[in-house]
């Protein structure tokens, strides 16, 4: 049995973590490093910051957010947005990144995940895939760039495929469908994913309760389980999740 990870994530924008639903309606949810802290301590297993506005705006990942968040805590941390060069990811890594997550760049830009793959190694490569119902997609969901707010005709779990056969270490999926509703992770998007390929995938978008967490990894097949709402409003505890999840038989770490 393969051991889950539990990963809070911090969606940033002006220098703070918000959050919205369906990647929309932003509230504040707190200041990043006092977050980042509060979740090393409280037993994340790793973290992820998305800079959320970045390629939207058209502009780089801001790297102090990085230095400030990394420099408060040594659980791994993997960083995305607005990065979409080799010259952006090194940018990430020294400013104290674990790992990297490209989405709008690598689907303009495929070679991006084998050159950065071949240059710092598959492991540190994450490829979120935001997705959205469609029927015209031969699976059933299209890949969504730009935040969410521009779909681009291409099949998402085809595009996961891809990823991998290019060297991508990771797949994030999220569900533009369940993003912040907390009514569970979209388990048909993340199985979708998971049956494709023979990567770590990292369930994300609409965790709400302790079983959402356990359906996540045994009906989604994911081996991390993303979440934000209910640990940035504490409605749920990542050592009450991990309980939970033990209880039900899951290795964790």
């Amino acid at each position: 049995m393969e051991t889950i990870k539990i990963m809070p994530c911090l969606d940033m924008k002006d220098g703070r973590v918000v959050k919205g639903v369906h990647f929309v309606d932003l509230k504040d949810a707190g200041d990043p490093v006092t977050n980042a802290a509060f979740y090393q301590h409280e037993g994340a297993d790793e973290l992820a910051m998305l800079d959320i506005a970045a390629t939207v705006e058209n502009r780089k990942t801001r790297l102090e957010w990085v230095k400030n968040v990394s420099s408060v805590i040594s659980i791994p941390l993997t960083v995305g947005g607005g990065i979409g060069t080799l010259k952006d990811i090194e940018l990430v890594l020294d400013a104290g990144a674990d790992k990297v997550s490209m989405n709008s760049a690598a689907v303009k830009n495929p070679t991006l995940v084998q050159e950065a793959a071949k240059r710092i190694g598959s492991a540190k490569i994450t490829v979120a895939i935001d997705a959205k119902r469609n029927k015209a997609m031969s699976s059933g969901f299209e890949l969504v760039v730009s935040g969410g707010t521009r779909p681009v005709g291409k099949d998402a779990v085809e595009w996961a495929k891809q990823c991998e056969d290019r060297g991508a270490g990771v797949i994030l999926p999220t569900s533009m469908d369940g993003d912040g509703t907390q009514t569970g992770y979209d388990l048909e998007f993340t199985k979708a994913i998971s049956d494709a390929v023979n990567l770590p995938v990292i369930a994300s978008g609409g965790a709400g309760t302790l079983e959402h967490f356990y359906e996540g990894a045994v009906v989604g097949g994911a081996q991390v389980l993303l979440a934000a709402s209910v640990f940035h409003y504490r409605i749920l505890r990542i050592q009450q999740v991990k309980e939970y999840l033990r209880g039900k038989g899951l290795k964790l770490s």
